[in-house]
């Protein structure tokens, strides 16, 4: 353990915590939205400005992945409503679940399948953006197809692109900035599948392993880039353009969700639960969802109950001055996107006034969860991205969700609330691994 105060040690959540027990947590920080957006920032600009620039790389897009054909280069995922699926959690808790349930499917978006296809990418072209426009070979007016061009890639090749990364964020940055012309260095914690390097290396990108976790990878990653001057990081516990790149997921949403006739307001709460590990794209599109659908939306983050290194930081105010090890845990999960010791401070700064709570999850329930998706709607996703599943299954069940419902005169609306399960990877995953998923068992 760290030498962390022994008052955060003694506080009863830290002590559910240290003992590995599912919780759920309620945010007491939690503010009104326009009470919240006065002291972030940050706003709505700040989105519109990274969606204009996704717009206008649509075409560069488009000419290096042809999958992304049928939205014109805009890289999105589906929204789907799950009936059977909430069959199948009403069977567990009877009654879990009441109003609709639906899967953003970012596990299936293209190019990365996952949702760090959103950040990763977007990191990467904009920083691409401004290579290309301070060395004159862009204008924002131009046709972005032309970055594909030889003499472009050859332009870039001189430039360095590096991560530290638990897998998929590796996997975004790897292939998109491997498209550009990049050189790429992908730094792994021990905790990352061996198909996510070897689908990196097959794309040209050099894979640096670690035999510890995400921290040290991000650590070293961010020393060796820094050393070079001609290098770029790409920084999942502190990087704004990450965060916002994820914030422009609930711009889409909104169009998806009038598609199905799906209203977000004081008589139609929506409710939305996304995995966490470091908290970036959780934090993203938990930001952008709020300053869409402010007090109407209700976020939860999901953790497994060996990492939930967002709940601790929160929890105790410490943010990136607390790590999962300081309070006895291992930081070891068979979520691997997940298995992070130490929070964002930028993000759990971000998301105090924010953020509804937390729920933590056993890892042997992401498997079934897997399962059950799978058996119900023929819907495959990793495990890790079933963490989500806990939140509308818990949010009834726990005394102090069901505290933060009948405070905010929530528990009569439930039967016309939306409950969105954020789905983040999976898509990519190799048949014999999905095979092996499904055939694991773990014991409660």
């Amino acid at each position: 353990m760290g030498q962390i105060g022994r008052e955060y040690l003694e506080m009863p959540v830290v002590k559910k915590i240290a003992a590995a027990r599912e919780i759920a947590w309620v945010n007491p920080g939690l503010v009104p939205w326009e009470e919240a957006l006065s002291r972030l920032g940050i706003g709505g600009e700040d989105i519109d400005d990274a969606q204009e620039r996704l717009k206008r790389f649509a075409p560069f897009i488009l000419k290096c992945f042809p999958e992304t054909k049928d939205r014109g280069g805009i890289i999105e995922s589906d929204l789907a409503v799950i009936p059977s699926m909430k069959e199948y959690l009403n069977h567990l808790c009877k009654g879990a679940v009441s109003g609709s349930l639906l899967l953003k499917k970012d596990s299936h978006l293209a190019v990365a399948g996952s949702v760090k296809a959103r950040g990763g990418i977007y990191e990467v072209l904009k920083h691409t953006e401004e290579l290309a426009v301070s060395a004159g070979l862009l204008t924002q007016q131009d046709d972005y197809s032309k970055l594909a061009s030889d003499a472009c890639r050859e332009f870039f090749s001189q430039y360095t692109i590096q991560v530290g990364s638990t897998g998929n964020l590796g996997l975004s940055i790897g292939i998109a900035s491997a498209a550009v012309g990049y050189r790429v260095v992908v730094h792994m914690s021990a905790d990352a599948k061996q198909w996510k390097k070897d689908m990196l290396k097959s794309h040209g990108v050099t894979v640096v392993e670690y035999a510890s976790d995400y921290s040290e990878a991000v650590k070293n990653g961010r020393r060796e880039s820094d050393a070079d001057p001609k290098s770029y990081f790409v920084d999942d516990e502190n990087s704004r353009n990450l965060f916002m790149g994820y914030a422009v997921a609930a711009r889409r949403l909104r169009g998806q969700m009038e598609e199905l006739g799906i209203a977000a307001d004081a008589r139609h709460p929506l409710f939305v639960y996304i995995p966490c590990g470091v908290g970036g794209a959780p934090g993203g599109i938990a930001f952008g969802l709020k300053e869409l659908w402010g007090d109407h939306v209700h976020v939860f983050f999901v953790e497994p109950t060996q990492a939930p290194c967002m709940v601790l930081g929160m929890a105790t105010g410490l943010h990136s001055g607390i790590c999962v090890q300081d309070v006895g845990l291992t930081g070891q999960t068979h979520a691997d996107g997940l298995a992070v010791g130490r929070p964002s401070g930028f993000v759990g700064k971000v998301m105090e006034p924010l953020l509804s709570g937390e729920f933590t999850v056993d890892d042997w329930r992401l498997y079934e969860y897997m399962r059950a998706l799978l058996r119900t709607e023929d819907i495959f996703i990793e495990p890790s991205a079933c963490a989500a599943f806990e939140g509308p299954l818990k949010l009834l069940q726990s005394e102090e969700t069901r505290k933060y419902l009948e405070e905010r005169g929530l528990m009569g609306r439930l039967g016309e609330a939306s409950h969105i399960v954020w789905a983040t990877g999976g898509s990519l995953v190799p048949e014999d691994e999905r095979k092996a998923y499904e055939n694991t068992i773990l014991k409660p």
